[in-house]
């Protein structure tokens, strides 16, 4: 640990005497990571079928999910910062067992599920591109993923994991090459349109269950540990207050640039499938791959290969997020040593646990589940998750004996709320459609 943050600090210095970019790479972290992952080719996947089906009028919900994801990852990220534990840790200490078990098990199953279907959809992009056995790529971007997280040093895969947010900016590329109308574009930003039908409301919730998705919370909390534990200096602000306001500031910081640039690879994309699939009448899209077969005799093969290539890059950031969140929800669940920082021997249970579930979404590949189906039905999966974990978490935020001098309070707390309830009412609406 000594020389992990011996490192760090080198890092950091080294940081300070390069310039403003190179400071603005060190005050970014754990935020901008977890907004970046957010458009995970499951996302793609959602953007891309909300706006062939939907159109731009779809693409308010952006506007609307941009400061409810921020507000409750902030909280997600003030929990982890306040007590030194993420969310799996608190819970594990403040409430009873069973609930424990049933938010952990929710999120390992999500999570395994939304790994196995960007696995699929990374190797189905790479197919696109330059032919080959899908199944085969499948196996080889989760051995990448799981060897980058498991045996690269902590200081060195954060900073691989700030790169590889770029392949982001395929989408806005992408959307640039779509000849976008741009009047009709804005319209459907600025201006709520709602259809009170089941496909409306499932793209609502999948929509909403990849913007506010839980593995984002636990990832994000228990990256907000990380980084404490590896700052010398730096001590939980239970009980070190006065770090306090410097610490919030920069995760206010990180969070709105980490959610603002997740919502504005979503809208590059909902903008470039409606500009050319809706309004070709090509609506049936299922997935991420499918969007982007079918972008090419629409807007040709420089959008088709940018966007296939955009779901490559975007795939093996996410997988290593899902994959480490599950493991540190199980590993703190249970009391097990974790961190990214420590040593594959120091954590052999977390490691492993992580190693499972990317084994296990690499599995799905390799059954009858249609991982085309499972690609958008994870982020609805996502969606009924997010409600318990939701609400404990607000309820952990506003208690003083776990936030000690800091619950939160205020327009944040309300945010944070109004978060939760937009969820639910989704998942009661879809629910609804569904019965009746």
């Amino acid at each position: 640990m000594t020389d992990v943050s011996s490192e760090v600090e080198r890092e950091q210095s080294n940081t300070v005497a390069k310039g403003p970019f190179q400071r603005f790479l060190r005050i970014i972290g754990p935020g901008f990571i977890t907004g970046a992952s957010d458009d995970d080719p499951s996302g793609i996947g959602t953007y891309s079928q909300a706006g062939a089906q939907l159109g731009f009028n779809i693409g308010w919900t952006m506007l609307f999910t941009f400061p409810l994801m921020a507000a409750i990852q902030e909280i997600a990220a003030r929990i982890g910062r306040t007590t030194g534990k993420g969310i799996s840790g608190n819970l594990s200490r403040y409430y009873p067992a069973p609930l424990l078990y049933l938010v952990v098990v929710l999120l390992f199953s999500a999570n395994v599920i939304n790994i196995g279907a960007d696995l699929s959809a990374m190797a189905d992009a790479l197919n696109l591109l330059i032919g080959g056995p899908s199944s085969v790529y499948v196996l080889g971007f989760a051995l990448v993923s799981v060897a980058a997280i498991v045996f690269l040093k902590y200081s060195r895969y954060v900073k691989i994991l700030k790169w590889t947010t770029l392949s982001l900016f395929a989408y806005v590329v992408a959307m640039f090459a779509a000849n976008v109308p741009w009047g009709e574009a804005a319209n459907g930003v600025l201006i709520p349109h709602i259809e009170w039908n089941g496909t409306f409301f499932t793209t609502l919730l999948a929509i909403l269950g990849t913007t506010i998705s839980p593995y984002l919370f636990f990832w994000q909390a228990s990256q907000e540990v990380e980084e404490e534990k590896l700052d010398p200096s730096a001590k939980p602000l239970k009980w070190a207050p006065w770090q306090a306001r410097k610490a919030f500031g920069r995760i206010r910081a990180d969070t709105l640039v980490g959610m603002a640039l997740s919502n504005l690879i979503a809208i590059a994309i909902i903008f470039t499938t409606a500009a050319t699939l809706n309004k070709a009448g090509v609506t049936d899209i299922s997935s991420s791959t499918d969007a982007a077969k079918a972008l090419e005799p629409v807007a040709g093969k420089f959008a088709f290969i940018i966007f296939a290539a955009g779901i490559i890059g975007t795939g093996l950031l996410a997988v290593p997020v899902l994959a480490g969140s599950a493991a540190f929800a199980v590993g703190e669940a249970l009391h097990w040593k974790v961190g990214l920082a420590r040593e594959p021997k120091e954590a052999v249970a977390f490691y492993g646990t992580l190693t499972i579930a990317a084994a296990l979404g690499t599995g799905i590949m390799f059954t009858p589940l249609d991982p085309i189906k499972a690609l958008y039905w994870s982020a609805v999966i996502n969606g009924i998750c997010a409600v318990p974990v939701m609400v404990v978490m607000m309820l952990m935020a506003g208690r003083a004996d776990i936030m000690g001098d800091f619950p939160i309070r205020g327009w944040l707390r309300s945010l944070g709320w109004l978060s939760t309830v937009a969820m639910t009412l989704c998942v009661v609406g879809l629910a609804a459609q569904w019965l009746l």
